[in-house]
């Protein structure tokens, strides 16, 4: 299947999540090409010392969506890697703050190199992190 087939395959349910999307509840709710949407419900046990959601997770979420919207632009057998990832915290998360809407948009394609960007959202449709991605391509072998 392309890539983007396998990300339609996993938003009907006919593919099972892979465990990290299962172990952080992260649910793609649109897939076309270049372009993927996840929902994400935070709780405290997302939580970290100091009473907020742990960043960890607006970067997980993030480094998901940009790498799945890489992937729908991949032909059959071929793959891709995230090369660097920067995150921009714009405002803390809560347990109350979900779901969180994560979007990951190709911004240029390229047979070595993808690059992404994304955004989180939070239910009040406010900005709470953004970032950037490279994607290598791994050719099939």
């Amino acid at each position: 299947m392309s890539g983007l087939e396998v990300m339609q395959a996993l938003m009907r349910g006919e593919l099972p999540p892979p465990p990290i999307a299962a172990l952080m509840k992260f649910t793609p709710i649109e897939v076309e090409v270049g372009r993927v949407v996840f929902e994400c419900t935070p709780t405290q046990a997302h939580y970290n010392p100091i009473g907020t959601v742990h960043g960890g997770l607006a970067c997980t979420l993030l480094d998901t969506v940009l790498g799945c919207a890489g992937q729908t632009t991949l032909p059959a057998g071929t793959g891709y890697t995230s090369i660097d990832i920067n995150v921009s915290y714009l405002r803390n998360i809560h347990d109350t703050s979900g779901p969180l809407t994560a979007t990951g948009r190709v911004t240029k394609t390229g047979s070595r190199v993808i690059f992404t960007e994304g955004s989180i959202v939070d239910k009040q449709g406010k900005s709470v992190a953004t970032a950037t991605s490279s994607l290598l391509v791994i050719p099939p072998r």
